[in-house]
């Protein structure tokens, strides 16, 4: 009788075996919106405090990776941690809701780092970010439920899997090497979620430690380094530890010619995925009429359960830290009701008294509707009773993620900002032919400030 191969096996063969270019153009133009939205996130959050402190961490080099939107250079695993925390710094990354991970802050900073140190092609890279997306987006879909969500961070368990999956394929590691790899990235999944209760700043720093364990996974492995084959499977391996449960028999990955990366949408809020369509409903009913806050005297939301119990996301206060608001469901449909807009300064008004008395006022609930249709969508009903007696209504059965213009246009304003229109003009215009790319070194050099 023969034995099944392991989890990490299975997934080495596939990548190993896999020809992206079967799963037709649309998994690459995918690929390359989510490394514009990467970069526009690194670019507009590369003075916030964390940021700053994750790049200080750094040890400068001569010639080394890129610290983007930085002058720096520094070691693949400095320039991959940095990269990571300051893509996060918004908390407007890219999200895929059903394995509960934000995969590109963790994917692009490791890959990009790479791709300093190997010759890379602009298809390789794409080649390499869908299935790393692929990856640790079909383990988190199994491996996630709302009670493990509820005490480790998604981003910390699935993403250093699926980074070292794909940054496996792009070095060129072997099958044996890619399943060492595989398990040394699982070796260091982790991230806890006290941080919501808190308002405290672990948060941003997951992604970074995730990308520099990528990085470090797979060049222990192509050094020799042998790991745990049923690191995921095993009595004491992922599954059994974090999950409590036995794994599944296999994980597969571009189920029918399907690939992951395409389930990815864009936050159009620069807050929690939560917390979006409770803001778009709130937005869509001030702009239809004028709604004055202090005429709301009730405020009923509803959503799915995996909404209402991920940590903060059901917070009313009070919040001494920004990323608590941005996290709070209530917050984010407040500062909407009271400001007529999303922006990132309704979440730097944590004083505001309208925004206070609206968030007094807001009874927040989930559905058995709103909780069936969950990953697949995330329905929100917005509801608000005035002092003149009338009801105001908005439902949406899903997120209406950030368009590809509205992307491309964060990144033209934010790399602007920081280098000038003719750089930023210059770089979305190689992510635009990045699939035909000879060098990545082109494409980080321009994404360096003086």
């Amino acid at each position: 009788m023969s034995i099944a191969p392991s989890l990490t096996r299975q997934m080495a063969r596939m990548a190993h075996s896999t020809d992206i270019t079967t799963l037709g153009p649309e998994p690459r133009e995918k690929a390359q919106l989510c490394l514009a939205d990467f970069l526009s996130c690194i670019f507009e959050a590369r003075d916030l405090p964390w940021s700053q402190q994750a790049k200080a961490l750094a040890t400068v080099l001569p010639k080394g990776c890129t610290i983007l939107a930085s002058p720096l250079q520094a070691s693949a695993m400095d320039a991959a941690f940095a990269n990571a925390v300051m893509a996060h710094g918004l908390v407007r990354e890219d999200m895929h809701a059903a394995s509960n991970s934000h995969h590109g802050v963790v994917v692009w900073s490791c890959l990009l780092a790479l791709s300093e140190i190997v010759p890379v092609t602009g298809r390789q890279l794409l080649d390499a970010a869908i299935l790393s997306y692929e990856a640790g987006a079909r383990l988190g879909r199994v491996l996630f439920d709302k009670e493990l969500a509820r005490l480790f961070r998604p981003t910390g368990l699935t993403t250093p899997i699926g980074a070292a999956l794909g940054a496996a394929r792009l070095l060129g590691l072997t099958e044996d090497q890619t399943v060492s790899a595989l398990a040394l990235a699982a070796n260091q999944a982790g991230g806890l979620n006290q941080w919501p209760h808190s308002g405290s700043s672990d948060m941003y720093f997951h992604p970074g430690f995730a990308a520099r364990s990528a990085i470090t996974a797979v060049r222990l492995a192509q050094g020799g380094a042998e790991a745990s084959e049923h690191i995921l499977e095993g009595e004491a391996g992922l599954f059994a530890s974090f999950a409590r449960r036995a794994a599944p028999n296999g994980i597969m990955l571009f189920p029918e010619g399907q690939a992951d990366i395409m389930n990815v949408y864009h936050k159009p809020a620069p807050a929690c995925n939560y917390a979006q369509t409770a803001s778009q409903c709130a937005l869509t009913l001030t702009q239809n009429q004028s709604i004055a806050a202090q005429d709301i005297i009730a405020i009923s939301i509803r959503v799915s359960d995996a909404a209402l119990h991920y940590p903060g996301c059901n917070a009313k206060g009070p919040f001494e830290r920004a990323l608590q608001a941005k996290m709070s469901i209530v917050f984010s449909t407040a500062a909407v009701l009271a400001n007529g807009r999303i922006t990132e300064d309704n979440y730097h008004q944590l004083d505001n008294p309208d925004i206070k008395r609206l968030i007094d006022v807001t009874d927040l609930q989930s559905t058995a509707g709103y909780t069936s249709a969950f990953p697949a969508k995330q329905g929100t009903s917005l509801s608000i009773t005035l002092r003149n007696g009338n009801t105001l209504h908005m439902e949406q059965d899903d997120v209406v993620p950030a368009s590809t213009d509205m992307v491309h246009e964060r990144l033209l304003r934010s790399v602007t900002q920081t280098s000038g229109a003719a750089t930023a003009n210059a770089v979305l215009s190689m992510l635009d032919q990045l699939d035909t790319l000879e060098n990545l070194n082109s494409l980080t050099a321009l994404c360096r400030t003086r």
